[in-house]
């Protein structure tokens, strides 16, 4: 449904690397990426009514993940970044150009801007803004909760961002809830039926 996808995922990735690494001098840690991820998702949904992304989430104790990437980050590699491994279960990633921000709506990159001043630009420890924003997550995703309190390790649905949205009166529905309907009915729709 977005267009230009996997352009705007591999282009969202590049931004968070290079920004971290422009202000750390640090390789971004993968925990640290999905958290970005799961927020530029999570926010647009609340503020928009529909994913920047479209993201798949799964809530996993440490907050949301976005399991496509997870999943396959062994070897992952685009013209923009690269996964690296560090250890077992430990990797980076690693811009290897600019990311290129026209994919993406003023909103979007405000969002973005915004993760990279709360977590990034501060004097604490790679290990402590990982911390924070996986505490923040648990907290202010309200998406992951519901789905983490379902079942651990469960797939996170974005209508949870807004509660028992199905049952409420359209009359009652905020624009974003309404959006989010709209978007979810056309997702949700084949083009040919």
């Amino acid at each position: 449904m977005i267009a230009y996808k996997t352009e705007k995922i591999n282009n969202a990735i590049c931004f968070f690397a290079q920004e971290v690494y422009k202000f750390r001098k640090q390789y971004l840690p993968q925990t640290l990426l999905y958290k970005f991820l799961s927020y530029l998702d999570f926010s647009s949904i609340e503020k928009l009514g529909k994913p920047a992304l479209e993201l798949e989430y799964r809530a996993y104790k440490n907050g949301p993940v976005p399991v496509g990437i997870y999943n396959n980050r062994e070897g992952y590699q685009t013209d923009c970044f690269k996964f690296e491994k560090r250890s077992a279960n430990r990797f980076v990633v690693i811009s290897t150009k600019d990311a290129n921000l026209d994919y993406f709506s003023e909103f979007e990159i405000e969002t973005m801007n915004y993760l990279i001043d709360k977590y990034i630009k501060n004097n604490l420890d790679i290990k402590q803004i990982i911390d924070n924003i996986c505490e923040d997550s648990h907290n202010e995703i309200k998406a992951w909760k519901v789905a983490y309190d379902r079942k651990k390790n469960s797939r996170i649905d974005y209508s949870d961002t807004f509660g028992e949205i199905d049952k409420k009166e359209s009359n009652k529905l905020s624009i974003q809830e309404e959006r989010f309907l709209i978007y979810h009915s056309f997702k949700n729709k084949s083009l040919c039926s």
